[in-house]
């Protein structure tokens, strides 16, 4: 059963219906048990003037939204009937001693084969807000996500004005031609494969492209009512730029942790992350644009064109063209994104703190970089790779966790370094010579409970460019960023670490740098990479081995018996 809910309390009402016709009564503000089936399947889906055969979850593009209420327990059998092997992440999920929940292929997992299934089974503990689903293995997360919606405890309300409805808005990316054909034949080549066709919400491009009058994703609202919209960033490799024309947004939430509100006129959102924004209806009843637009501030071809939704006043008709956004920043405005994300601060009240660790138990500092290895097959005799701390990761053969859990040698190394190889002028002059990485599946292992910052810098190898890097397993706190190269004598006296924003995906911005802190209290072993799918392909991953604690409730739980096998 779907159920559409379009307010904070729409599920609620749903249950409350359904009782009164006697299903579903066992629902109660205490813990539940939430099911659903994951069919993963191939459909014909026409888009651009175009139809091709997409891998999608039940038949949707986006796929089902999961709802649960924070401290429910879900269950969510996945059945692979596609030709590809599968796995989904659930993104931003701590998974606490679970990460057999927790999805990317050959790091937690094995893939899901065709023709077999997997139940993810796992607890919402101390989370509540928008999270999401993806894919998490090849580039099959072009079609196949969904949002994630947790309600809070009841009673528990939201602590901004609670909205009359609230409406899911997922940022994609769109190919005419098939994607993993576009891939393969990219890596033969050494070369990234092309950029998206079009951007899309809710699976939709919208009017200004062609054939897509009909693809056109259109919310009613009323006069003098708020909306609560829970925004997703799913496209593949663009940070995006999303307003709604004529009116303002109010961001409450990013990456289901509540925020300090504040109002403007756009957001920009990474690959990866959720934001939530209340939009008041207080404009000439009309029809506006949502729309949304890349944000590249480096010499990187992207997908430039514009997606649009409509925000649709109740009784305006239809044949009415809608207003354009005027409040879309420069695809290039480096000052729109660092003035944006200087705004984020946590909420950090008695009821929802921010526990920074104040004491760093262990420094790091790794160095993003794009390189060129030897590919004799590739044009140019070489192909490019990403590295951190020059380390490009090879990726496994059988999931790292299993590796760790049952203490297989021979599968990973636990020596990747607190630091680069050598110390440079990162962001100076771009840097062409030396290019070359050194390949290996190596990880950073972190004794249970070790508090941790982590210094992410990019650099000028190739070129400078933004970079949107999420942590499995784990929320951390973005204490302190910045442009230019980190300076460790000067730069952590300006560190917030008082109500910094709480995420699990941050961007570093091009040519600079972002402090992160975390306790390390999650065992198991958790992927942390660039969320530019084209990046992580290139090797621009690690994982962290963080050990058992002493005591059973801090070690990692056994693994599931349907757990599926390399």
């Amino acid at each position: 059963m779907a159920i559409q809910h379009g307010s904070g309390l729409g599920l609620l009402r749903c249950i409350v219906l359904l009782c009164s016709v006697g299903f579903l009564c066992f629902v109660t503000a205490e813990a539940a048990v939430k099911k659903y089936q994951f069919n993963v399947q191939v459909k014909n889906v026409s888009r651009l003037c175009n139809a091709k055969p997409i891998v999608t979850v039940n038949g949707m593009f986006p796929g089902p939204t999961i709802y649960a209420r924070e401290g429910d327990q879900v269950l969510i059998n996945v059945t692979n009937s596609a030709q590809y092997n599968m796995s989904i992440h659930w993104h931003g999920l701590k998974q606490f001693r679970n990460g057999w929940a927790d999805g990317p292929a050959y790091i937690t997992q094995c893939p899901i084969k065709p023709s077999n299934s997997y139940t993810y089974a796992f607890n919402i503990t101390g989370q509540r807000g928008t999270l999401w689903w993806h894919a998490h293995i090849l580039w099959l997360r072009a079609t196949v996500y969904g949002a994630i919606v947790i309600m809070p405890e009841t009673p528990a309300p939201f602590p901004f004005p609670q909205p009359h409805q609230e409406t899911n808005i997922i940022l994609g990316e769109w190919w005419n031609s098939d994607v993993e054909t576009l891939v393969n034949q990219a890596n033969q080549l050494g070369l990234p494969p092309p950029s998206s066709d079009a951007h899309t919400i809710n699976g939709k491009p919208g009017p200004l492209f062609p054939c897509s009058e009909k693809h056109t994703f259109a919310m009613e609202v009323e006069s003098g009512k708020t909306y609560l919209l829970r925004i997703i960033n799913a496209a593949l490799n663009d940070e995006l730029f999303f307003a709604v024309a004529g009116h303002t947004m109010t961001v409450v939430e990013i990456d289901a942790v509540y925020t300090k509100p504040f109002t403007t006129r756009a957001i920009l959102i990474a690959p990866g992350q959720t934001t939530n924004v209340l939009v008041k209806a207080d404009q000439t009843p009309d029809r506006y644009f949502m729309a949304a637009k890349p944000f590249m501030d480096a010499p990187v071809p992207v997908d430039n064109k514009t997606v649009t939704a409509i925000f649709q006043y109740k009784g305006i008709p239809t044949t009415i063209l809608p207003k354009l956004p005027t409040s879309l920043p420069a695809s290039n405005d480096t000052k729109f994104a660092l003035d944006y994300a200087s705004k984020l601060k946590s909420l950090n009240t008695a009821q929802f703190p921010a526990n920074v660790p104040l004491k760093v138990d262990r420094h790091m500092f790794y160095t993003i970089g794009l390189g060129k290895n030897p590919c004799p097959s590739c044009q140019n005799d070489t192909k490019i790779s990403a590295s951190l701390n020059n380390i490009t990761f090879v990726m496994p053969k059988v999931g790292l966790l299993q590796a760790h859990y049952f203490n297989t040698s021979g599968v990973f190394k636990t020596d990747f370094p607190d630091r680069p190889p050598k110390s440079f002028n990162y962001t100076g002059a771009p840097l062409t010579a030396n290019l070359a990485t050194s390949l290996g599946t190596r990880l950073s292992k972190v004794a249970f409970n070790t508090t941790v910052e982590l210094v992410l810098q990019d650099t000028n190898l190739l070129t400078v460019e933004s970079h949107p890097f999420h942590l499995h397993g784990y929320n951390f706190f973005v204490v302190g960023t910045g442009v230019g190269n980190f300076d460790p004598a000067k730069d952590p006296a300006k560190f917030n670490l008082v109500d910094p924003p709480e995420r699990n995906t941050v961007g570093v911005p091009t040519g600079g740098w972002t402090a992160i802190r975390f306790r390390a209290d999650n065992p198991g072993v958790w992927f942390m990479h660039c969320h530019l799918e084209l990046h992580t392909m290139w090797g621009l991953k690690m994982a962290f081995v963080v050990e058992d604690g002493k005591s059973p409730e801090q070690k990692v739980l056994p693994p599931p018996s349907d757990l599926p096998p390399c």
